[in-house]
C-alpha cells in the first residue's frame, strides 16, 4: 500500500513530493520522508531541491491542520492513526508544547499529529509555525544533504535517519529549554523589581499627598483661628475710636 502511493506520487516528480508533504502535515497517513527519498535515488544531485520543496509544502500544510484539529479535535486523529501514537503525542504536549514539536519533527510519529493536537489544545499557531519551521528543516534537508553527498550510497544511511536525529536533537532541544529558562527567569526578575520600584514610587507619591494635606490643613486651622482674633482687635480700635471722639 505505502510503495503504491509512493509509485503514483513519483510519477509526478517534484509536484508529487509537494502533495504529499502538504497533506502528510494534514491528514495523509503516509509520511513524505517515503516520496522523499524515492525522487532524490532517482537524481541525487536534485537531492536539495527536493528537501526545498518537501519543506515548503509541509510548512504551507501546517496551518490546515491546526484548523482541523481546532474544529475536530482529536477524534480525527482515531480514525487515521494508531491509539498509540496519538496519546504519547498528547503526553508530550500536556508536559511541554514546544519540545513536543521540536521532538515531533524527528520521531516516526507522523508530524500531523502535533499539527492536529495543537489546534485541539489552543497551543499558539505562531508558535507551532516557529517550531515546526526548525525541526523540519532539520528532518527534510538532513536527507537531502546525505542523497547529495553520497548519491544512491545514501539510501542505506537515511533509512536510521529518523533516530539519529532523534538523538541528536536531544540535547539541542536541552539546551534550548535551559536557555528558555535562563531568559524567563531574567524576565521574572526585571519584571518583578520594576513592580517594587513602580510600588515605591506610588507608595512615595502618596505619602508625599498626604504630607501636603496635613500642610493644607495646618495653614487652614491657623487662618481659623487667627480670623477670630482679627475681629477682636477691629473691635478694640473702634471702641478706642469712640471713646476718643466722645471726650
Amino acid at each position: 500500500m505505502i510503495q503504491a502511493v509512493v509509485d503514483f506520487l513519483r510519477d509526478f516528480g517534484p509536484w508529487g513530493l509537494f502533495i504529499h508533504s502538504f497533506f502528510d502535515a494534514i491528514i495523509f497517513p503516509i509520511p513524505a520522508f517515503f516520496s522523499q527519498v524515492s525522487l532524490s535515488l532517482v537524481n541525487p544531485s536534485n537531492a536539495i531541491v527536493l528537501a526545498t520543496i518537501g519543506y515548503i509544502a509541509c510548512l504551507l500544510g501546517t496551518p490546515i491542520g491546526y484548523l482541523i484539529g481546532k474544529l475536530m479535535g482529536k477524534s480525527v486523529l482515531y480514525k487515521i492513526l494508531k491509539k498509540e501514537w496519538i496519546d504519547a503525542a498528547t503526553d508530550k504536549f500536556q508536559k511541554n508544547g514546544e519540545t513536543a514539536i521540536l521532538l515531533g519533527s524527528f520521531t516516526p510519529i507522523p508530524f500531523k499529529v502535533f499539527t492536529i493536537l495543537s489546534g485541539c489544545l489552543n497551543f499558539p499557531l505562531w508558535k507551532l509555525l516557529a517550531y515546526a519551521a526548525m525541526g523540519r528543516a532539520v528532518k527534510f534537508y538532513a536527507v537531502g544533504i546525505l542523497f547529495y553527498l553520497y548519491g544512491r550510497a545514501a539510501e542505506n544511511m537515511v533509512q536510521d535517519v529518523s533516530l539519529y536525529m532523534f538523538l541528536a536533537g536531544i540535547p539541542i532541544v536541552l539546551i534550548f529549554l535551559l536557555v528558555r529558562r535562563v531568559i524567563r527567569k531574567r524576565k521574572a526578575a526585571k519584571a518583578a523589581l520594576d513592580s517594587a520600584s513602580e510600588s515605591t514610587k506610588q507608595s512615595d507619591m502618596a505619602s508625599a499627598s498626604k504630607s501636603t494635606e496635613v500642610v493644607v490643613d495646618i495653614a487652614t486651622v491657623n487662618r481659623t483661628n487667627q480670623e477670630p482674633l482679627e475681629e477682636k482687635k477691629q473691635s478694640l480700635i473702634s471702641e478706642q475710636s469712640h471713646t476718643s471722639r466722645a471726650k
